[in-house]
């Protein structure tokens, strides 16, 4: 594989080939983070089950909590993308230089407003006298690391947008190995328990993001990483740039906190942990498909962008026709492996045969419309990459809006374990709306484009 790509020349299928396998399996591996974490929690002697209910209610919080680098990068690299596909190396330079000042404001700032709040969220998002102890102790060493999380997310996409997919593959796979080494170390040989994996991870996030900052400094980096000058307007557009990722992130985990209090107010005190375990257990293989397929349609913004800014309308549509098709083969093979080996999956998190059978049943439920899903990410991450925020935040609210109420309405009329039944619901009727509305939108706006390149490049005559 090659170590750098041209985002305007190369053959396109091939090219997104190239930039998609390395972020997906970047991503794949990213998964572990929380997923390994889980495993060897799962199966601490006595406290394990209810351990990993603990952690299962801390992850949402986790995740909305890092999800601000996606404000700033998904918002700045496609821009940043744009930039260089017209020739203006200078002013990539100052979005990328706004965008790890804004990322250094947001880690001193979350992390104060979190560290606050710790307490009263666990309470209100479904933690019960019996997990509160286990997730406390795992929040309070993230929220310590927050800095590292934030930086070594937001910087690694400005890696992959300039070309080098690679090294966005190795920021990851580096903090996921030291992860995966750490873990039995912390957990089990200092006997340190919950509190041993959130250490574990804290420390490979801090050299994901010392790893992220070497390789932006580079030489052969295209737009090195600067201090620059602060530059508001650039900041705020790619905020606004940044909004519908971010929202598409952070309300995934407002919706899985939502689902883990439902979960417990209608499972009651004797079912409510058992179900938080088994959803803990379903979340995390939900990653290993969410996960991945992100890292395919944010790893290929570039292209689109770029080829975009460019006015290369064709290459923009062979673009979005190969990440389509990618995202699609992607979930057909994991819909297959889910109703072959979820129950080989699921025994990696337990030893209760009870856990593990229910557990299996609701994994496949939540997958049944996974190929729909790709549909649904594709259209918002490219719709972002093309600038079209309100498009994508459209599609995006929407699919939540759907799935806010389904989790809310299914267990009231059912049973609590209906609540599972809410995402593949929300998957099949927001890629049927966000379909429709794609095709009718961009598809003008493409030839719109051309045009102006075409009047640009004449009156330049």
């Amino acid at each position: 594989m090659r170590r750098k790509n041209n985002l305007g020349r190369d053959p396109v299928p091939a090219l997104i080939l190239r930039l998609a396998v390395p972020t997906m399996l970047a991503q794949f591996i990213n998964v572990l983070y929380s997923i390994v974490d889980r495993m060897f929690i799962g199966h601490i002697p006595e406290i394990g089950d209810l351990a990993l209910a603990g952690v299962g209610v801390c992850g949402p919080i986790v995740t909305l909590l890092s999800s601000f680098a996606y404000l700033v990068c998904q918002g700045g690299a496609p821009l940043m993308s744009m930039k260089m596909g017209a020739g203006d190396r200078e002013g990539a330079s100052v979005i990328l230089s706004n965008c790890f000042r804004m990322l250094l404001v947001l880690a001193v700032g979350l992390s104060a407003v979190f560290f606050l709040l710790r307490r009263q969220l666990l309470w209100w998002f479904g933690a019960s006298s019996d997990t509160f102890p286990y997730a406390l102790t795992d929040l309070t060493i993230y929220i310590a690391g927050t800095a590292f999380a934030l930086l070594a997310t937001g910087l690694n996409n400005f890696l992959i947008c300039q070309g080098h997919s690679g090294l966005g593959m190795g920021t990851v796979v580096l903090g996921a190995v030291m992860n995966i080494v750490l873990d039995p170390v912390f957990i089990f040989a200092l006997d340190l328990g919950v509190a041993g994996a959130a250490w574990a991870t804290l420390i490979s996030q801090a050299c994901s993001c010392l790893f992220a900052l070497v390789c932006l400094r580079m030489k052969f980096i295209p737009v090195p990483l600067r201090w620059g000058r602060f530059h508001w307007p650039v900041c705020r557009k790619a905020l606004a740039f940044g909004l519908s990722p971010f929202l598409t992130i952070a309300t995934d985990s407002v919706l899985l906190i939502v689902l883990n209090t439902v979960l417990q107010r209608y499972g009651g005190p004797g079912e409510g942990d058992f179900l938080l375990t088994c959803a803990a257990i379903v979340q995390s293989y939900m990653l290993l498909i969410t996960m991945p397929m992100g890292g395919i349609t944010l790893g290929c913004q570039s292209v689109v962008s770029f080829n975009y800014g460019a006015g290369n309308s064709q290459r923009v549509k062979k673009a979005l026709q190969s990440i389509l098709i990618l995202c699609v083969s992607f979930t057909v093979v994991m819909l297959l492996i889910t109703h072959l080996a979820s129950p080989l999956f699921v025994r990696l998190f337990t030893q209760s045969g009870e856990i593990a059978g229910r557990s299996v049943d609701f994994i496949k439920i939540y997958t049944a419309a996974i190929i729909p899903l790709a549909v649904q990410y594709t259209i918002v991450d490219q719709s972002t990459a093309l600038g079209q925020v309100r498009l994508a935040l459209f599609c995006s609210m929407f699919r939540k809006s759907v799935f806010l109420i389904s989790t809310l309405s299914l267990p009231a009329v059912l049973t609590a374990s209906a609540a599972f039944l809410a995402e593949p619901v929300c998957d099949v009727v927001s890629a049927c709306v966000s379909s429709v509305l794609f095709l009718r939108l961009i598809p003008p706006l493409l030839a719109r484009r051309a045009q102006a390149v075409d009047s640009g490049a004449q009156n330049s005559l």
